[in-house]
């Protein structure tokens, strides 16, 4: 945004300074002209580009959020958190592109002070991100964030180690990201993939597919996961009582067989229950 005011500060002559030369005048009032112009159209170009991102978001969040559905557009403007700090962010990151010092990380600050989230002013972002409530977000320096990507409150995109370079994590496109996730470092998360809430990723994520744990395991719902935002963080695959099931199951195995070449009755095979049902209505709805 700030293109148009450098392009129309380079077409005009320093303070103090006086063209010399024979015919300079006009040819630099030409130019002048020239870049007037071409400022101008940069201008109405990026008042564009900010107006279908903005329509974006807001499509966005009324999509996303159930709250949102009934709620102007106005309203969704003036008191989302999430919205506010996708705006904010847009301005400072393209700030920060133009080489402008401090100002970047100021207005990152104050967003941060504002929503409690902190988006880093060279993070690059996609369009259709919806951060929902927003409280503790954090997306690092490195981080890139594909487009329809959606996060709830307390995730981390958060880097490992003190080397420069990337550091952060990808997040392709459609992925939808639970309460209180953290992702590590330079991975990749599939396109389509759904991180669980509370879990700790540290390695790349296939397409289409369920993490959850800490660490995180990836896990296949129904064979495959199906695209798009998905609130249902109740009947999600639990690996650790699948393991203790098959587990029970093979010792189940072994006391039979050890029953019968002893010629004595098989003891009751000790069953794995879980802690929550797997049954029911989607929470989220439908």
């Amino acid at each position: 945004m700030l293109l148009p005011v450098l392009l129309f500060l380079r077409g005009r002559p320093s303070r103090g300074e006086d063209w010399i030369t024979p015919g300079a005048e006009d040819r630099c009032t030409r130019n002048d002209l020239a870049v007037r112009r071409y400022a101008c159209a940069m201008a109405g170009f990026e008042l564009a580009e900010v107006v279908k991102e903005l329509r974006r978001d807001l499509q966005a969040a009324r999509s996303r959020d159930p709250a949102a559905r009934d709620v102007g557009q106005l309203e969704l403007l003036a008191t989302w958190p999430g919205i506010h700090a996708l705006l904010a962010h847009r301005v400072a990151h393209a700030l920060d592109a133009a080489g402008v010092p401090l100002l970047p990380r100021l207005i990152s600050m104050f967003v941060r002070t504002l929503t409690g989230i902190e988006i880093h002013p060279a993070a690059r972002i996609g369009s259709g991100l919806f951060i929902d409530h927003g409280t503790g977000v954090v997306i690092g320096e490195t981080a890139d964030i594909g487009d329809n990507v959606t996060l709830y409150q307390g995730v981390t995109l958060g880097g490992t180690g003190f080397a420069t370079g990337k550091r952060h994590p990808t997040v392709q496109d459609n992925v939808t990201i639970g309460s209180g996730a953290k992702l590590l470092g330079p991975i990749t998360v599939g396109h389509g993939a759904k991180i669980g809430a509370n879990s700790v990723v540290i390695t790349d994520v296939p397409p289409n597919s369920t993490v959850v744990g800490n660490p995180g395991h990836p896990v296949r719902v129904e064979g495959r996961r199906p695209e798009g935002p998905d609130a249902d963080w109740i009947h999600l695959p639990d690996p650790i009582a699948e393991a203790l099931q098959a587990l029970a199951s093979r010792i189940g195995a072994l006391e039979r067989t050890l029953a019968e070449r002893s010629e004595e009755d098989p003891e009751p095979v000790a069953e794995v229950r879980p802690l929550r049902t797997v049954k029911g209505p989607n929470p989220a709805g439908g």
